[in-house]
């Protein structure tokens, strides 16, 4: 009997777009979180609407984890294609649940494997002198110890249905993706009563949906329980008592809820991959508790016709003293850049949330890249000021979001919140969210207008010239608070005007704000240094999990490593990424980009050239195993300068 692994393991389920993969892993992780368990969830789906393979990873641990790995140790799939594009990557020792009806289906049989997978996997099998069926694909496995469950899905489907008294249920094919969920928990001995209140939860809006999958769920567990009781298999799932505190959330609602706690009362989008979630979830709690009196407030959620009427209409609300926002991803972003820079020259406090994905043009409108940096950096013609701020994972992207609404007021000017796909299609567990953490700043404004207030023509000078290059704002529409926006340069009380003096005078003082940002903003909102050593991985955004769990397998082995997590992208806090780098012999720049982009700002603001270049680009991102074997090569003196990793199906 082979040892028995408790509440360690990387579990994936797989099947045909739109067949309910993403529901059965929301049950999935939703039942090891109720059961006391961390995971780590991470979803792939290709950018058509139904029919193209999905598959969705969870890794499930007793202890913290913030990434995916590459093995599988159990893949539940429900059809063939899943079989064929995952068989290698099951672990010796693992599981492979599968249809029996698939078991003879050919490769040239499945239309959706393109031709580039198809030779692959073809190549795989020939050489292990093999055909190319599924049957073929799981023999390859099972001689490398693979244990193959399988299960006559359509037999156990009409055998519910006679059970239910309902023949029709015979033909809810939808419900093989829970039987599939349902047949891994069993072989894992998951407690059967926590996987249905799990289901419940996830079909909570639908009563009888929801009580229908939990029979069904219900029928297969006890069918594979009593068939595969002697199986013997080496994983197991167990629950225990949950931690204080500890919650599940998904990429897609951290930053929305950030916006709820922040004050954010207007969001305008156009909808785009994967930036829609955001704003969908803010539709779907338009009206708000505002607090435990029973008042309620609410988010104005509009989506417009394109992206240029989102952010204009973002910046229209934020004049009226309205916390705005607009949510977009690279194509999106690409159109609003004009109106950034109406932004930045009217010195508008208006937040940008944008989620990365591949490009450039459409790119892999699905898929995951950090290519955006630099554009985010430099985004608009001319100069005018914005700040970047970079979230590393979903808990720092709830806090995040707040504070970038107060960088926005207080310093009076577009602030672009830098996300990603790898966060928004993820799902974890992590403390609960504390909205009294991150306290409100709504920066200068004025309420109320004075004589000192007004310029000679008895104007409000809402773009007055001092020593503090902020200066106060009133809303539109306040009491004898005169004054003017336009896209041209200005005078004080927003006038279009051309004068050489006034225009350094203007330009002097909106630049300024960078540098006061720079000096008020908090180091920890900066740079983050993770650990001590004298060997230095450089970072940005949600390669934040992968290098930490690395970190913590590399110290196993005896290695220790430094993580400066870069989070201020501009104005780039120089001096505190310098101290960070004090003392480093090693700089290991890590990046979901072709060129290296923070690699580029650090040398730009920093003039330190990193040692070493570990990077992906192919839309997949970066898993624990292989930042550990980049850096483990760096270590151990067998690595070339660029290493380009590309791990994923």
């Amino acid at each position: 009997m082979e040892k028995t692994t408790t509440n360690s393991l990387s579990w994936v389920i797989g099947g045909a777009q739109g067949s309910g993969v993403d529901s059965a892993a929301n049950i999935f992780s939703r039942a090891c979180a109720a059961g006391g368990l961390h995971v780590f969830g991470k979803r792939e789906y290709y950018s058509n609407i139904k029919g193209e393979h999905s598959y969705f990873t969870v890794r499930v641990s007793d202890r913290p984890v913030h990434s995916h790995v590459n093995e599988i140790n159990v893949l539940a799939s429900f059809d063939a294609e899943t079989i064929f594009r995952h068989f290698e990557d099951v672990t010796p020792g693992g599981a492979i649940i599968y249809d029996s009806d698939v078991a003879n289906t050919l490769l040239s049989e499945v239309p959706t494997v393109d031709d580039h997978a198809a030779a692959r996997i073809k190549k795989t099998l020939e050489k292990a002198g093999l055909g190319l069926t599924v049957q073929d694909a799981l023999g390859h496995a099972k001689r490398r110890g693979v244990v193959l469950f399988q299960i006559p899905f359509f037999q156990l489907l009409q055998e519910f249905a006679q059970k239910a008294n309902d023949p029709a249920l015979s033909k809810l094919t939808r419900m093989v993706n829970v039987m599939a969920l349902s047949t891994s928990m069993a072989i894992m001995d998951f407690d059967n009563e926590v996987l249905a209140r799990a289901i419940q939860f996830i079909f909570r809006a639908k009563k009888k949906v929801a009580d229908l999958n939990v029979s069904a769920s219900a029928h297969v567990y006890i069918y594979a329980k009593a068939k595969f009781a002697g199986s013997n298999f080496a994983y197991r799932l167990k629950a225990r008592p949950t931690e204080k505190d500890m919650i599940i959330v998904q990429g897609n609602q951290s930053s929305a809820l950030g916006k709820m706690v922040a004050g954010c009362r207007f969001q305008a989008y156009y909808p785009i991959t994967p930036a829609s979630d955001d704003s969908e979830f803010l539709e779907a709690n338009e009206i708000l508790d505002l607090n435990d009196s029973g008042k309620k407030g609410s988010t104005v959620v509009i989506q417009t016709e394109d992206e240029i009427a989102a952010i204009a209409m973002a910046i229209g609300s934020a004049l009226t003293g309205a916390r705005s926002a607009t949510a977009t991803s690279g194509p999106g972003f690409s159109l609003m850049a004009e109106a950034l820079g109406w932004a930045g020259i009217n010195e508008v406090p208006v937040v940008i949330s944008l989620y990365q994905r591949a490009g450039p043009a459409t790119g892999l409108p699905t898929r995951h890249e950090q290519g955006d940096l630099n554009f985010a950096v430099n985004a608009g013609h001319g100069e005018f000021p914005r700040i970047v701020l970079a979230s590393g994972d979903i808990e720092e992207s709830f806090y995040d979001t707040i504070k970038v609404f107060n960088l926005a007021d207080r310093y009076q000017m577009p602030v672009i919140h830098m996300l990603d796909k790898a966060i928004a299609n993820s799902v974890t567990t992590c403390r609960n969210f504390d909205p009294g953490k991150v306290g409100i700043d709504r920066g200068s404004m004025v309420r109320q207008i004075t004589d000192k207030d007004k310029g000679v023509a008895g104007n409000y000078l809402r773009f007055k010239l001092s020593d503090n290059p902020i200066s106060p704002r009133v809303v539109l529409g306040t009491k004898d608070a005169i004054f003017w926006n336009t896209g041209d340069e200005h005078t004080e009380e927003g006038h279009i005007s051309e004068d050489p003096e006034l225009r350094v005078q203007m330009m002097d003082k909106r630049m300024n704000k960078l540098e006061l940002a720079l000096k008020e903003i908090p180091d920890e909102d900066k740079a983050v240094a993770h650990g001590s050593s004298d060997i230095a991985i450089v970072s940005w955004g949600s390669t934040k999990g992968a290098v930490l769990d690395a970190m913590e397998k590399l110290a196993g082995d005896g290695t220790k490593v430094k993580f400066i997590q870069v989070k201020l992208m501009s104005p780039f806090p120089s001096e505190l990424v310098r101290s960070m780098l004090n003392g480093v012999k090693t700089m290991i720049d890590i990046e979901m980009n072709y060129t290296g982009q923070l690699g580029s700002l650090v040398r730009q603001h920093v003039g330190r050239e990193a040692d070493y270049q570990i990077v992906k680009y192919n839309g997949r991102p970066m898993s624990l195993d292989e930042v550990y074997n980049a850096v483990k090569r760096i270590i151990g003196g067998d690595a070339p300068r660029r290493q380009v990793l590309k791990s994923g199906a």
